[in-house]
């Protein structure tokens, strides 16, 4: 193995290539000459027999153009790799120590993919590619072969990315900047490939499958839910093993919640610019492959190991949803580094402006754009969903900025490729779709606007929700639509009010404990002079910025996070809860925690007493939730009078007790509401009367206590008191009659349930 004398690799020096017929009972042939020591083996036709003069040989055979990536058959590994402008593809084999000891060129193209196969490879091979072809920026085409490049469609990535400006295709000192060529080695800063053998033994594991309408969603992120939980070994916390741990997987399903949404899983890289810092991408939406975990996830270093946390969270009966980012990569604009699309072939990979490819359409906001117009880029990630949805097991897919998936060259459709491929895919159709229904780009703001089979996160609750609660004015109207699931955005084309996912925080902004102790952003750690982070946070402190010692503030902001979290529970849609918020978990008012892997943005599980309450609150509101099934309904509600039934599936009082009108609707002092829910409605398409409970709901948002007259209901005999944000540690259930008046104290949510005549 020839090393160079700085420790780097040296490339070879003599390369030869016999294309021989030999006999299968034909002895080695060895030959020796200046360019060193040729071994030829007996092979079949058109065998390709590649020596260096380190003496090491390598067998070549044409292989198949499907399917792409590298795939162990058990007898050999294919490898197939997509390109449509490149004119040659070099494959280059790595030892463990990272050190090049080969370099093939694939022996065939079809289709405009490179392929081979080597008869002698074997899993744990560590590899990757070398491209030729023109660098012109101006036509979109980058090709550098000094640069080396992850394969699109590796299953495992060993190693860290060590910035270096050779990891750059251009001359980063050139007055010319990405027009001029760079001709170093990169390859001993980028990571490498592996193949892998994907055995893995699911036994009596399997798919979830929980309907919409039952679904809970926990949003959290699998290195800071772990690395501070005294439960978890120190050598586990922050990977997939850590996750599966018997205390992390019972506290999530003790808690009620049905499915755990992962920030992003896979691989990803820091940012140039936050090592520069001393700080590190936490939030993983930097992607640089789409079909292998995260090196710094995995204890065992074996891709298994994902497989395995998916066995042991299935087994608790808990789906898990994955937060995916297809709509850019880690590569960055036209001065970002060159780590495997953008060397590979750029001007497919790529959205590039029309009228000069050398720029990027930044519909992301983070420099680039993935081209799924392309039906090559379009495969890539359908077929990434698969991979994970079958060889992963995985239950569904939250899209970061959905929207761009949906983008053809002439803005959004709901018709383009890559949605309508979802739809008829046997596959990808039956998995949870959760679209972010934003991006940057013109255009970019979609809530509602995605196709039947597609949730989405609905920021109008988060909004309507955090004003009506904080005492905005003029909220009533918004705050009882988005409680009854939002149909004014999703109540068309068959779409039910679980399409709407519901959410008061989640990972980007405030956590629910910050919402109600800061009313500005505290970014400094981050080092962007707080210009990073959201400035619309909605938010109150309450009489003190940040942690106070007053008693009745502290009050207060208990309430407030009690009153959100009912309000999410009680909702109609599929609610999600971000994971630490059912203990008032705090990030010390940083809104924008991306790049705090740091106790910032790590779950702290040293639960004080206020979050030990509130957790023992959120505990019984999700069991609430599944007591009463009138609260996630699987019809949108219209509050008109069914003809046949007779039955109004949802009624709305003034606090005196007549029905809302549309001068009442209007006031925009009005801060409070009774919600009646009738267990009568019909609950499917065919005709007949429910049989769920009837239940009330009181919400008083203002600052002073307001008296409500109960109402009547048919067949019913009066109102059993269940819950109550102001009082959350009485458990007794009290019984009012029709017509009593109820004091509902300020910022409170109040429910009853109906006795009903025949039950008594």
């Amino acid at each position: 193995m020839t090393k160079a004398r700085s420790g780097k690799t040296s490339k070879p020096t003599a390369i030869t290539e016999e294309v021989r017929t030999v006999p299968s009972h034909a002895q080695v042939d060895i030959a020796v000459d200046e360019l060193g020591v040729r071994i030829i083996h007996p092979s079949s036709d058109g065998e390709i027999v590649r020596s260096f003069d380190s003496g090491h040989t390598t067998r070549v055979r044409e292989g198949l153009p499907v399917p792409l990536g590298a795939t162990w058959d058990g007898l050999g590994v294919n490898f197939a790799l997509f390109s449509a402008n490149a004119t040659k593809v070099e494959l280059c084999l790595f030892n463990e120590e990272g050190e090049q000891y080969d370099v093939i060129e694939l022996p065939e193209y079809t289709d405009e993919v490179w392929h081979g196969y080597l008869p002698d490879a074997r899993p744990g091979l560590l590899y990757a590619y070398r491209v030729h072809g023109p660098y012109a920026p101006h036509d979109g085409h980058r090709f550098n072969p000094a640069k080396l490049l992850l394969d699109p469609y590796a299953k495992q990535i060993v190693g860290e990315l060590k910035w270096d400006d050779a990891l750059f295709a251009y001359d980063m000192q050139s007055p010319k900047k990405d027009l001029h060529i760079d001709n170093r080695d990169s390859a001993e800063f980028l990571p490498k490939c592996r193949v892998i053998d994907p055995a893995f033994s699911w036994a009596r594991s399997r798919k979830r499958h929980i309907p919409w309408e039952k679904t809970l969603i926990y949003e959290t992120h699998v290195r800071g839910y772990t690395m501070r939980h005294p439960a978890v070994p120190e050598h586990l916390r922050g990977t997939f093993s850590g996750m599966s741990t018997p205390h992390i997987v019972e506290y999530i399903r003790s808690l009620g919640v049905t499915s755990v949404e992962l920030m992003p899983v896979h691989a990803f890289t820091d940012d140039r610019h936050l090592q520069d810092k001393g700080l590190h991408n936490f939030w993983g939406y930097n992607t640089l492959s789409f079909f292998a975990p995260h090196p710094q996830y995995m204890a065992t270093h074996t891709v298994n190991e994902f497989k395995q946390m998916i066995a042991t969270l299935h087994a608790a009966n808990i789906e898990v949803i994955l937060d995916v980012v297809y709509n850019h990569t880690a590569e960055g604009n036209e001065l970002g580094p060159t780590l495997s699309f953008k060397g590979i072939d750029n001007a497919s990979y790529y959205r590039l402006m029309p009228d000069n490819k050398r720029y990027y359409i930044n519909d992301t906001g983070t420099g680039n754009t993935l081209n799924l117009s392309h039906p090559r880029v379009l495969q890539m990630v359908t077929d990434s969903l698969r991979y994970w949805a079958t060889e992963m097991q995985v239950d569904g897919f939250r899209f970061d900025l959905a929207t761009i998936l949906g983008r053809e060259s002439y803005g959004f459709d709901e018709g383009c490729g890559f949605l309508d491929t979802c739809r008829q895919d046997p596959v990808l159709s039956q998995c949870k779709l959760i679209a972010e229904p934003w991006d940057c780009g013109p255009g970019g703001y979609q809530v509602g606007g995605f196709p039947p089979g597609w949730m989405e996160w609905n920021d109008r609750f988060r909004d309507t929700v955090r004003k009506f609660w904080r005492g905005d004015e003029g909220q009533l109207a918004q705050f009882a639509t988005r409680l009854s699931g939002s149909a004014d955005l999703f109540n068309h084309r068959g779409r039910k009010p679980y399409a709407s996912v519901n959410f008061i925080t989640a990972h980007d902004g405030f956590t629910l404990n910050d919402w109600v102790s800061y009313a500005s952003k505290h970014n400094e750690a981050n080092g962007e002079n707080g210009k990073d982070g959201s400035d619309n946070n909605i938010s109150a402190n309450y009489g003190v910025e940040g942690p106070t010692d007053d008693p009745a503030i502290n009050e207060l902001r208990l309430r407030q996070m009690r009153n959100m979290l009912a309000t999410l529970l009680f909702s109609q849609g599929t609610p999600m809860l971000l994971a630490g918020d059912e203990f008032a978990r705090s990030q010390n008012g940083n809104n924008n925690a991306y790049c705090q892997d740091t106790e910032i943005a790590w779950i702290n599980w040293d639960i004080e007493e206020k979050g030990q309450a509130l957790l023992l609150f959120t505990y019984r509101l999700i069991a609430l939730r599944k007591r009463f099934p009138i609260l996630h309904r699987g019809r949108f509600l219209t509050g008109a009078v069914h003809e046949k039934l007779g039955v109004k599936d949802v009624s709305w009082f003034q606090p005196q007790g007549p029905e809302m009108t549309d001068a009442a609707w209007k006031d925009p002092h009005a801060k409070c509401i009774a919600m009646l829910l009738d267990g009568r409605a019909q609950p499917t398409g065919l005709l007949r009367q429910g049989s769920l409970s009837t239940v009330l709901l009181l919400f008083n948002a203002s600052h002073k206590d307001v008296v409500f007259t109960l109402p009547s209901v048919a067949h019913g005999q009066s109102w059993r008191h269940i819950f109550d944000t102001f009082q959350p540690d009485d458990v007794n259930e009290h019984n009012f009659e029709f017509g009593r008046e109820y004091i509902c104290t300020s910022r409170t949510v109040v429910l009853f349930e109906l006795i009903n005549t025949a039950k008594h």
